[in-house]
């Protein structure tokens, strides 16, 4: 059986490809989050790591849950509430806590259809493209239940919260086209040029000393929630971190000397 999230680091970016296409890549089966967990932990801990893509096999990027395992007794569900509260914390919701602590930046490469889990997915990136066949649905209420994996902390925080309670109360689907003006993703492409579109993304980030691209990921992580004060406080700290560099060192030779950076990492 191939990988369930396949793992390719080519010349510092890293692609990540959720690999149940015959099931449009769920993410709520135990061995789809302990193989996605198991993913991220290996991109913060790669060395070489510098940017990440992650999309989906198939024609789906995720179609979220897996509806054919809820109901009664099924799936994170569990015929005691206890048990299915324990299954959410203990499971899917270790995902989006994952990718809060990751500090290599993430982009979604959004393939095809992104629904419930898999929208919150997308949201869980720091930065999103689309195929022009991809759309979008926040569609928990279509089924009954709540976005429990996270999604009404992530999708405000990406669309507003006027646009988020649209997509979380009706559960519509949202296209390509919607979510480019709303700001769920920042650009449309053909879907055959997908993948190169999210690479070239991706090797303008990796160009840039690693240490800044990673602290100010966190930055812009923790202003989501942090009070000014306490941002500028982190900042002041990561600042004098990113001043101690190698590579600050020699961005700014390179700009005296007008050439281009030779940066290491370091």
């Amino acid at each position: 059986m191939s990988e369930l999230v396949r793992y390719q680091n080519q010349d510092g970016i890293v692609t990540l490809t959720l690999n149940s296409p015959e099931t449009r890549n769920p993410i709520s089966d135990d061995d789809m989050i302990e193989a996605l967990l198991t993913a991220l932990e290996r991109l913060e801990t790669d060395p070489d790591a510098r940017v990440a893509i992650l999309t989906g096999a198939g024609s789906a990027f995720s179609s979220g849950g897996n509806v054919k395992k809820m109901g009664a007794a099924g799936g994170l569900n569990d015929a005691r509430p206890a048990k299915t509260r324990l299954n959410y914390k203990q499971g899917i919701q270790r995902i989006p806590l994952a990718f809060e602590k990751l500090e290599v930046p993430v982009i979604a490469a959004v393939n095809g259809p992104a629904v419930g889990a898999g929208c919150d997915l997308a949201c869980m990136c720091d930065l999103r493209i689309a195929g022009e066949s991809a759309w979008f649905a926040e569609s928990f209420v279509k089924l009954g239940i709540i976005p429990g994996d996270g999604g009404a902390w992530l999708l405000q925080r990406v669309v507003g919260f006027s646009k988020a309670a649209e997509m979380a109360l009706t559960g519509d689907r949202v296209k390509a086209d919607e979510a480019l003006a709303c700001g769920l993703v920042s650009r449309v492409v053909p879907d055959d040029q997908l993948l190169d579109e999210a690479r070239a993304l991706a090797q303008r980030i990796a160009v840039n000393p690693t240490q800044a691209v990673r602290m100010t990921k966190r930055l812009l992580w923790a202003g989501r929630s942090l009070r000014l004060d306490a941002l500028l406080e982190m900042s002041a700290a990561m600042q004098a971190l990113a001043h101690s560099t190698s590579d600050h060192q020699e961005a700014v030779q390179a700009f005296i000397d007008k050439r281009a950076p030779d940066f290491t990492g370091d």
